[in-house]
């Protein structure tokens, strides 16, 4: 059963039925299931052939394996080890010359990236292959997915070569959503409440491999400390091997996200490089897209300002999970998410989380308020004290980590909290939230409504104070699809 992935599957179907050679680039993180919605979205009849590049192989190892694909898919044991990838396209283009069938062939060439070592002239093998015969053959769809995403990006999407805006159709395949992490979890047999969902998506994100390391009968802490915290758990060295399957020069990248880990709303281009020790140049900046382009970093400003003062979030979820547990932890105890039961640091850790998992659902909860259709814009805010005009004396700098600024002249001032109730208003935060609201308006000098709005986990409890919120957004309203 594949969970979610309607778009992606219909995206495929449609380049399987067009009358025109096509070509389509799956790409996305590792363990996201690349190769799994490729491999559901067609029978074996339909794949003409297959091949899976191998990670840090040398060359001919890599022409091995590719022929070994080749004599399988043909049923021909005569094809010889190629001695260059020219070699290899020729001979796959002879095998597919000679075996048409009268409906579309699929070729699926997986973790296409790693095919191309260092000297290896692959790119220029495949641009040959692809641009003088491939492309004219209508029967003709070649599929290539790959994990190491800033390859796929600069050499297939930016590069100003022969494969240069080829791609018919690039799908990039994004984490399950709360609703399908649920979705998922169900058909394996795990059945959980909302609340531990929930917390196993800040600890893993919506990631199909790491969800399907869950065993049932395990309580939520006994299968966090049997992936991360046992001696050679399942999840173990998952760090490592993400980043360098991900990122070609990973030690860029793990540079910069260590750099962000150590701030929560982010830094600038100009503090990360002060903190990580990089260069100042293209290299870098090239570093913090392609980690926003998969989906591990966010940028954002804040409220008012135009383009200078870009702020970069780190916001996946394993990774920020791993910093924070795993890297000082693993082999110690292998019982310890199970005693960090009311630890003042996970604590710290689940608020911080659920505001990254509310964010990375903001179309869930623009729903909930009732604005779905409504045009605006995410953004977070902060003032200090000394910068509010001259008139706001008795008000105290502020902090919003969510504004929903909308077309329809209004702005939701979102406050997020994960608690395991109800969430109560005393008379301080009740205060605390009316400065924040009377500071916002001081110094943006905004003319927009201001709707006070609480997004949490099981909502507020009544009382003489919970009036002050407007609007409420629970945990429930994120798993809508």
């Amino acid at each position: 059963m594949l969970i979610g992935r309607k778009q992606e599957q219909k995206e495929l179907k449609r380049l399987y039925s067009s009358d025109e050679a096509e070509l389509v680039v799956v790409y996305g993180r590792r363990r996201v299931g690349k190769t799994y919605l490729v491999n559901h979205a067609f029978n074996d009849e339909q794949f003409a052939f297959k091949v899976t590049g191998l990670h840090n192989a040398r060359l001919v190892t890599q022409l091995d394996n590719f022929v070994r694909a080749l004599r399988e898919y043909s049923n021909d044991d005569s094809w010889t080890l190629p001695t260059s990838w020219m070699e290899a396209f020729d001979q796959l283009k002879t095998y597919l010359k000679n075996t048409k069938t009268g409906h579309k062939r699929v070729l699926f060439i997986d973790e296409l990236p790693w095919m191309d070592t260092r000297g290896s002239h692959f790119l220029e093998a495949f641009e040959w292959f692809w641009n003088s015969w491939g492309n004219s053959q209508s029967d003709l769809l070649l599929v290539i997915c790959g994990s190491a995403t800033n390859w796929i990006i600069n050499k297939l999407f930016k590069q100003k070569g022969g494969l240069y805006n080829r791609a018919d159709s690039k799908i990039f395949l994004r984490p399950f959503t709360l609703a399908e992490t649920e979705q998922y979890l169900t058909s394996q047999g795990i059945l959980l409440e909302r609340f531990e969902i929930a917390q196993i998506y800040m600890v893993m994100g919506g990631i199909p491999y790491y969800l399907k390391q869950l065993e049932p009968g395990r309580t939520l802490a006994d299968n966090i400390d049997n992936c991360f915290f046992r001696m050679n758990g399942k999840l173990w060295d998952e760090f490592d091997n993400l980043y360098d399957t991900l990122f070609f020069n990973s030690d860029v990248y793990v540079r910069i996200v260590e750099a962000l880990v150590s701030k929560r709303m982010g830094l600038t281009r100009e503090e990360i490089i002060a903190v990580s020790k990089l260069p100042d140049n293209g290299s870098t900046s090239q570093a913090l897209k392609n980690l926003i382009k998969c989906g591990f970093v966010r940028n954002y400003q804040y409220f008012g300002r135009k383009t200078k003062g870009q702020i970069f979030q780190l916001t996946d979820f394993y990774t920020l999970f791993y910093y924070r547990f795993i890297k000082d932890n693993y082999g110690q105890d292998e019982h310890f998410w199970t005693h960090m039961l009311d630890n003042p640091k996970k604590n710290n850790w689940l608020g911080y989380s659920f505001e990254q998992l509310v964010k990375e659902h903001i179309k869930q909860v623009k729903a909930a308020l009732g604005i779905g259709s409504v045009l605006s814009q995410q953004s977070s805010w902060f003032v200090e004290k000394r910068n509010l005009d001259d008139g706001a004396e008795s008000l105290n700098g502020a902090q919003v980590d969510l504004l929903i600024d909308r077309r329809d002249r209004a702005i939701n001032l979102c406050e997020i909290k994960f608690c395991s109730g109800e969430f109560t208003i005393d008379k301080n935060y009740s205060l605390n939230l009316r400065n924040k609201v009377e500071a916002f308006k001081s110094a943006s000098k905004t003319r927009k409504s201001i709707v006070p709005t609480m997004i949490t986990t099981f909502g507020i409890k009544p009382n003489m104070y919970s009036g002050v919120i407007l609007q409420e957004v629970c945990l429930d309203d994120l798993f809508a699809f």
